[in-house]
């Protein structure tokens, strides 16, 4: 699976990958290590103490999130090898994520970046159902516990639900099919929410008669319709922008706030005058920086000056008119910024907004696509 997650801590880094800590990590990792150190340990080792029963459980724990990251790392190793960046790995509730900045380039690279983290995650079952052989008492038990979550882990996610690896397993075959990228991802998708809504039901069917885990079914079945409809939606989105450039959608008359009017002139003369959430700040024809509605938060606005609270331009927030209009709006997201100026020869040529965007999607008839793209816009 891929994306990105708020919320996480980055705890180190393998092969440059940096590697993430969601705090729902640590619920998971609490819980699982209660479970095992209480049932299920004391009922594979009964001979044991009960501080190596929690011993275990912990060390347990966290070799099944180990176990996860080198699943997900698997991923990331062949997304390297087909050119495909990786910005993170994050560990949380439901497993891991690697979020990669790009997608796959054709169905074969989809195909082997999905099948890598089963085979991984099958090769460690393999591994650990060796040394349960080969071991007795606690390690049996703890090497035979690692064997199955890793076996349960592989085809868990072999499962043809998108964004599960089953289910980008599936968009490579309707991807080379149909030679469709998005038609592949919404049909995708659309599998994807199907298979959430089985999980969701199973998970009430649970309830109501008495059967285990269906708390955690109807959770994971939430997790994966979300994920799926945002992907679907988000296909939607890049159909609409294929072979769009920024200059087709971006915002030419720009309207400039001076750096050294107080923030009460900015209000009154622009942001209620005009109606945008954000203004490039200029002075002398240079580009300082750019002046939002976050910015005027909780500051004394009759005495403060654009100057004093104007966030200073960077460069990650300069965009080609020549650029793809989609990768302007990931660079919006990736940033959780709201708009981006448009440069060409030092010069500032206009504004790319994720709005605009909005609306020019809107107007091209899918008006149900814009969650994405409405996120944060201010």
């Amino acid at each position: 699976m891929n994306g990105s997650l708020a919320g996480a801590w980055k705890i180190g880094s393998v092969m440059g990958i940096p590697i993430r800590l969601h705090f729902t990590w640590f619920l998971v990792f609490g819980l699982i290590t209660w479970s095992l150190s209480t049932v299920y340990f004391p009922q594979a080792a009964p001979d044991l103490p009960a501080l190596a029963y929690w011993i275990k459980g912990a060390l347990a724990s966290l070799l099944l999130f180990a176990s996860v990251a080198f699943h997900e790392l698997a991923h990331s190793f062949v997304a390297r090898r087909y050119g495909i960046p990786i910005e993170s790995i994050t560990l949380f509730i439901f497993g891991g994520v690697a979020q990669m900045k790009s997608e796959p380039p054709h169905p074969r690279a989809e195909f082997w970046i999905a099948v890598a983290g089963p085979l991984s995650s099958f090769l460690l079952a393999a591994l650990f159902l060796f040394g349960t052989l080969q071991a007795e008492g606690g390690v049996r038990a703890l090497f035979s516990y690692l064997a199955r979550i890793n076996f349960i882990l592989a085809a868990f996610n072999l499962i043809p639900g998108f964004p599960m690896d089953g289910g980008r397993v599936l968009r490579s075959f309707l991807w080379k099919r149909k030679k469709n990228y998005f038609y592949a991802t919404q049909k995708a998708s659309g599998v994807g929410q199907k298979i959430a809504l089985f999980f969701i039901f199973l998970g009430i069917f649970s309830l109501f008669t008495g059967m285990p885990g269906g708390i955690w079914l109807m959770l994971i079945g939430w997790f994966l319709y979300t994920a799926a409809k945002a992907s679907y939606q988000q296909a939607g989105i890049q159909e609409i922008l294929d072979g769009i450039k920024v200059r087709h959608i971006m915002a030419r008359d720009l309207v400039t706030v001076p750096p050294s009017i107080r923030l009460d002139e900015a209000v009154s003369g622009y942001f209620l005058r005009y109606g945008y959430g954000g203004y490039p700040v200029v002075e002398n024809g240079k580009y300082l920086g750019m002046l939002t509605l976050k910015e005027l938060k909780d500051v004394p606005r009759e005495s403060t000056r654009v100057s004093a609270v104007y966030v200073p331009h960077r460069a990650e927030w300069e965009v080609s008119p020549e650029e793809d209009a989609v990768k302007a709006l990931e660079r919006m997201i990736r940033g959780d910024v709201g708009r981006l100026v448009v440069t060409s020869g030092g010069r500032i040529e206009g504004m790319i907004t994720r709005s605009g965007i909005a609306r020019y999607v809107q107007l091209m008839g899918r008006s149900g696509d814009l969650q994405t793209l409405e996120g944060q816009a201010g």
